[in-house]
């Protein structure tokens, strides 16, 4: 599931990404803005669906992005609600929208990062020998 959910998150995130590099959807967000997070996205998504092509993801590295999926799903919320930029109707519906599915890519790595870790314990250890 952790594999999956983290190519999930890197084929969403790069598509999401060529929204405003590519189309430039009036939203209410600065163009610049737009592009830089719509870059940030496209190489996030390579990134993050690499990580999921690993036969072992470091798991560092996913926690970092669970931890940075959280942050940018509360970021997504903070910034259709607090007028940080003059969003359409559309624009909000799109960040909330997006803030969602963050969310989600995240709850579905953190569950499995620790199916993963579970599966990992399991059988795994060598048993003791007894001298006696």
């Amino acid at each position: 599931m952790l594999k999956f959910a983290l190519k999930l998150d890197g084929v969403a995130s790069f598509a999401l990404g060529l929204l405003p590099l590519l189309i430039r959807p009036e939203v209410g967000m600065p163009v610049g803005w737009q592009i830089g997070l719509g870059s940030f996205c496209v190489v996030y998504g390579v990134g993050v669906f690499f990580l999921g092509t690993r036969a072992v993801p470091d798991r560092r590295i996913v926690l970092l992005v669970i931890i940075g999926n959280g942050v940018w799903a509360l970021d997504s919320v903070l910034t259709a609600t607090m007028d940080w930029f003059p969003l359409t109707d559309a624009g909000v519906a799109l960040v909330l929208a997006q803030g969602l599915a963050v969310l989600g890519f995240a709850v579905l790595q953190f569950i499995g990062l620790r199916s993963a870790a579970s599966a990992s314990d399991r059988g795994t250890r060598p048993r003791s020998q007894s001298l006696a």
